[in-house]
């Protein structure tokens, strides 16, 4: 019954809105009917709703892929579905039962991001074989590929160290998914492919990191970054603090 109150949820406003726009009887009554304010009010309050459900089952990307003909389908048929949405054998009446709406939505989204990690590890590997021949491009065992325009003080980055750094980071089409001038964390509580390029670094160090899905976020991806990205990060280290081990 979840997936039946998340469709009640959705649509309740549809419910107010099919009443709010009720022709005018020719009736003398002291009772207006909502103002054209209030139903573009209710309308607009409406798309925030669909919109909300919409972003929380990570459906905004593939927006434009979804048919908006059975979509709107769907909408007409829950209001003028009969029975309450509470009841096991409403959902019956629909061509496809919203009980399932769980299982089908896991499988879309499941789908959607094995396709997308398929292509974009596709996408790496054309890059880094690429990407390897560019001059100054080095990569380590890992698979790690960097540009070193500066390297530093003497003394690099240890794992267990805290460094403050600022840095940008992009997708291979070029869109910037994290910028920051000045933050510090210590280097091996970030993704494996920043750990180790740190280490490559001192004070004043500076270079490109190109780091592979695999030690980056793999493909789970994460928020805005989609699975199996290849992350390119554009990194200076302004300071280190050395690990400390606290006396027993």
């Amino acid at each position: 019954m979840k997936a039946i109150k998340i469709l009640a949820a959705a649509f309740m406003a549809s419910m107010v809105m099919s009443c709010g726009t009720t022709p005018k009887e020719n009736v003398k009554v002291d009772v207006e009917l909502p103002s054209s304010g209030q139903v573009d009010s209710v309308s607009y309050l409406l798309g925030v709703n669909f919109g909300s459900m919409i972003k929380q089952n990570n459906f905004a990307e593939v927006l434009e892929e979804l048919n908006m003909t059975e979509m709107k389908k769907g909408m007409q048929d829950f209001l003028a579905a009969e029975g309450s949405p509470y009841d096991e054998k409403f959902g019956e009446q629909f061509k496809v039962n919203p009980n399932t709406m769980n299982e089908l939505f896991n499988s879309f989204i499941s789908k959607r991001q094995e396709y997308m990690a398929a292509v974009n590890l596709a996408k790496e590997e054309a890059f880094l074989a690429e990407n390897a021949k560019e001059e100054g491009v080095q990569t380590t065992e890992s698979g790690l590929q960097y540009r070193l325009i500066s390297a530093g003080d003497d003394y690099k980055v240890q794992p267990q160290d805290t460094v403050w750094v600022s840095y940008k980071g992009t997708l291979l089409d070029g869109t910037v998914f994290d910028q920051n001038d000045s933050t510090q964390f210590v280097a091996n509580r970030v993704i494996k492919g920043w750990t180790e390029g740190l280490g490559l670094l001192g004070e004043g160090g500076e270079a490109t990191f190109f780091i592979p899905a695999e030690l980056a976020y793999g493909p789970r991806g994460n928020r805005a970054i989609g699975p199996n990205s290849t992350l390119i990060f554009d990194v200076t280290v302004h300071k280190v603090a050395k690990f400390v081990e606290k006396s027993k």
